[in-house]
């Protein structure tokens, strides 16, 4: 269970980033990241602050995934967390861009077969 449990930690670090680029850093850092001009970053900053919620929502399925104590609770919130993150990627690649599927699917995808190999 180790590779499960450091592939869900990345996939949780990569959501506390994706979190922070999306709302406190969304005008400075995720501007650059996204390459987006002022105009852009003024008009998309409330709906990019929303998403980035979700983000975090995420990020916080996955830590109790990593924290709570009982297994089953534990396990639940593991696949619940990845399940989400790996179809939030895929959406993100069909509607935005095709990266997405590489940055969140795949690591989530990666984690779950961790998890459920035992691994």
């Amino acid at each position: 269970m180790l590779l499960a449990r450091i592939l869900i930690g990345a996939v949780l670090l990569i959501h506390v980033y994706i979190f922070l680029l999306e709302t406190v850093l969304f005008r400075t850092r995720g501007r650059k990241v996204f390459g987006l001009n002022d105009a852009q970053v003024e008009a998309m900053a409330p709906a990019m602050s929303n998403q980035g919620c979700y983000n975090g929502f995420l990020a916080a399925a996955l830590a109790v995934a990593l924290l709570h104590g009982e297994p089953a609770v534990a396990n639940a919130f593991a696949v619940f967390g990845l399940l989400c993150v790996a179809v939030a990627g895929i959406w993100g690649a069909l509607t935005v861009q095709k990266r997405i599927l590489y940055v969140q699917t795949v690591p989530a995808v990666l984690a779950l077969a961790a998890l459920y190999a035992g691994i």
